[in-house]
């Protein structure tokens, strides 16, 4: 029963972490018409965001001091319940960037607990568990790139969609306050209390995160405008995201499942990256003769990437405490440069005046991360992360 209840509340907490990003770019057009919205700063309700969720996992260490997970969990989704009811009332658009922070900051706050939440609740079905975790919080995406022009349309104001999202946060918030297990939460110990900043690895896996997951924000702020460029509507733009949220959610719950007996990520992130890449390179060669395909097919690479990667980077250590630890500093990292990629994508386009640019920036850090992934292997996991004792660094001066 516990564990039932366990994966009820991460799936309900899950969708809340992206309806913020993927209910903008759908609406772009009529938001832009009503508040002067330029393309450099309709980057910015996409990017500040994800540099939220960048920045706030890196102050953890310091704000566990202060705040539980039980208050900071609510704190968080009240942000994001507070950013959309805002929302509706908004009619300029630096207004809408600041709701983009406040909104940022929310998920951000809720995102950086989520792995460590996961591996501590199911620390045996890790790799299943962390594709549902991935799946639910893709699929909240989805549904706000599709319904949010839908339900702008029956009220008539472009904010109703933007609002919307604040039902789903308050409904997380009375799930967490009932449903969350009441057992306590274990400490770091003391050799891994610490900051993970010195270490090569860590550095390395969030680089490898940030920018395998740049393709989807960049995706989130751009497919819907990229769409309209080539005589498409505001719905079908949605439809679009929509689209790729669904085969991210076979990404991100079939590879990982097809792949269960596999302990090393590496094929699977190899084949996810693949076919990432040949989507990519259809929109560049043919952006409109098979969209469709090319979108599913980087959605498809999309979310089994970030399933995949989240479980590499939990799997290399034993401890849940040390794990989850680790996971905030790459997702810290990690959603910093996330959140840069999609800005220099919008400044391409407005460079360039069309998007092969920035689908050309996709494609080439797709192609690095290829020959990145060979570094993972399962065997070097422990030394990677090793720390050397002060007794044997004292030895290595001497």
């Amino acid at each position: 029963m516990r564990v039932a209840l366990n994966l009820l509340l991460m799936i309900v907490l899950a969708v809340n972490l992206r309806p913020i990003l993927t209910s903008i770019g759908p609406l772009l057009g009529p938001m832009r018409a009503s508040t002067g919205l330029g393309y450099q700063q309709a980057a910015l309700l996409t990017a500040l965001p994800v540099l939220c969720m960048g920045l706030i996992p890196l102050l953890q260490p310091w704000l566990r001091r202060w705040v539980s997970e039980h208050g900071g969990m609510l704190a968080g989704l009240s942000a994001i319940a507070l950013a959309c009811l805002w929302r509706l009332q908004l009619d300029s658009a630096w207004a809408l960037v600041a709701s983009a922070v406040l909104a940022g900051i929310g998920v951000a706050v809720v995102q950086g607990m989520m792995p460590g939440l996961v591996n501590r609740w199911f620390p045996t079905r890790l790799a299943g568990c962390m594709g549902l975790y991935s799946a639910a919080l893709m699929s909240g995406g989805g549904l706000a790139a599709m319904l949010g022009p839908r339900v702008s349309e029956h009220f008539g104001h472009w904010q109703a969609g933007l609002g919307l999202w604040a039902i789903p946060a308050v409904l997380a918030i009375l799930a967490w306050a009932v449903l969350r297990p009441r057992s306590p939460v274990p400490m770091l110990s003391s050799a891994r209390s610490g900051h993970w900043f010195s270490s090569a690895r860590a550095w390395l896996l969030a680089l490898y995160f940030g920018l395998i997951n740049g393709g989807y924000t960049s995706m989130v702020a751009w497919l819907p405008a990229f769409h309209l460029e080539h005589g498409g509507t505001a719905q079908g733009g949605g439809d679009l995201v929509g689209l790729m949220t669904l085969f991210q959610v076979c990404g991100a719950l079939g590879l990982p499942l097809l792949l269960r007996g596999v302990t090393d990520r590496r094929p699977g992130l190899w084949l996810a990256l693949g076919v990432q890449l040949a989507g990519f390179v259809g929109l560049l060669l043919a952006p409109t003769m098979a969209t469709g395909l090319w979108v599913a097919m980087i959605g498809f690479g999309l979310g089994a990437c970030f399933s995949l990667s989240l479980t590499l980077t939990l799997e290399h250590l034993k401890a849940p405490a040390e794990a989850g630890s680790l996971a905030a500093f790459v997702q810290g990292i990690g959603f910093i440069i996330t959140g840069i990629v999609p800005y220099i994508a919008g400044w391409l386009r407005d460079m360039s005046g069309d998007f092969q640019a920035s689908w050309t920036l996709l494609t080439v850090t797709v192609l690095a991360m290829l020959l990145v992934t060979a570094r993972f292997t399962p065997r070097g996991y422990a030394a990677a992360l090793a720390r050397p004792a002060p007794d044997d660094r004292v030895a290595q001066v001497n």
